[in-house]
């Protein structure tokens, strides 16, 4: 996010950290809205559902602080990978674990980066391989035991992996779009996919209660507009790899919240999940602290240097 994406200053680090921990906290409650006993619908039509509802409670929250629409052709597919990643996820979080869900879609960073090197030919980083082993390992034992040991919901455990996949295609646009302020792209984002699955929820014909009305307008403010907000401002302190770095906690409490309604992780996501967040904590914290680092004593070794 561009200093400019707001007209209120721009916070200190402590307070741009705190904003981040509390997004993190507030994304990671995902499992405990979509697997409220509330929602009695539909397997099927449950994640289509909640994915339409939360979108649009939140687009309504975001359109606010949009600034400075501008087309761009590339909208286009990022809005419909962000829609794709909205259904696949909830649907995944319907259908099997919150565990599973979260951390199959955790695995987006390491979808970016194997599309970033076939696709846009970007260069393989070497710090960016053993992360990524340690990754394809977690994602392989999750995968092994759900499709192959002990296979229940397969249609579940696939839709967390695109969710993965569609959310590493959305982060590979929004990079291409930088010079585009990032409260128009979310914003719109949550705009295009209430509009695609609008069609399709009322097909379906459920109406939600005015309880569950409430819970989801909770679900799309609380769970994803405010998030959102914060760490959009929080990015104009600290680095995006910092603030990524910080969300961890995200995937970490997510199967956590939702014991309460008794969704208990298998053993084997708990071992691949481990592997994963392994990966993830090299990657953006060890790595990115390593490397700032060597930047700093570079910086010191340079501004020692007698002038000539």
């Amino acid at each position: 996010m561009s200093p400019s994406d707001s007209p209120l200053p721009a916070p200190g680090k402590l307070a741009a950290r705190l904003w981040v921990v509390v997004a993190a906290l507030m994304w990671s409650t995902s499992g405990l809205f979509a697997k409220a006993p509330l929602f009695d619908w539909p397997t099927a039509d449950r994640g289509l559902i909640l994915a339409f509802w939360r979108a649009a409670f939140a687009a309504l929250v975001l359109l606010p602080v949009i600034r400075r629409p501008k087309w761009n052709v590339r909208l286009v597919p990022m809005t419909l990978c962000f829609t794709v990643m909205c259904v696949t996820f909830l649907t995944a979080m319907s259908r099997t674990t919150a565990a599973n869900a979260i951390w199959l879609q955790a695995t987006s960073p390491w979808w970016a980066f194997l599309l970033a090197v076939l696709i846009f030919r970007e260069p393989v980083a070497r710090r960016d391989l053993i992360p990524l082993g340690f990754g394809v390992l977690g994602v392989g034992i999750i995968l092994w035991f759900e499709l192959v040991i002990h296979p229940q919901d397969t249609a579940g455990v696939l839709c967390g992996l695109g969710a993965g996949v569609s959310y590493a295609c959305v982060v590979l646009f929004m990079r291409r779009l930088r010079d585009q302020t990032s409260a128009w792209l979310i914003a719109l984002n949550h705009l295009v996919a209430t509009a695609v699955m609008l069609p399709w929820v009322i097909r379906i014909g459920i109406r939600p209660s005015p309880a569950q009305l409430a819970v989801l307008a909770c679900f799309g403010i609380f769970q994803m507009a405010i998030p959102y907000v914060l760490v959009s401002r929080a990015l104009r302190t600290i680095s995006s790899q910092e603030a990524i770095g910080i969300c961890l906690i995200e995937p970490v409490l997510t199967p956590v919240w939702v014991l309460v309604w008794g969704d208990v992780p298998a053993s084997w996501t708990v071992a691949g999940a481990s592997l994963i967040l392994v990966g993830l904590v090299l990657r953006y914290v060890v790595f990115e602290w390593v490397a700032a680092r060597r930047r700093r004593v570079a910086g010191i070794e340079r501004s020692e240097l007698p002038e000539s």
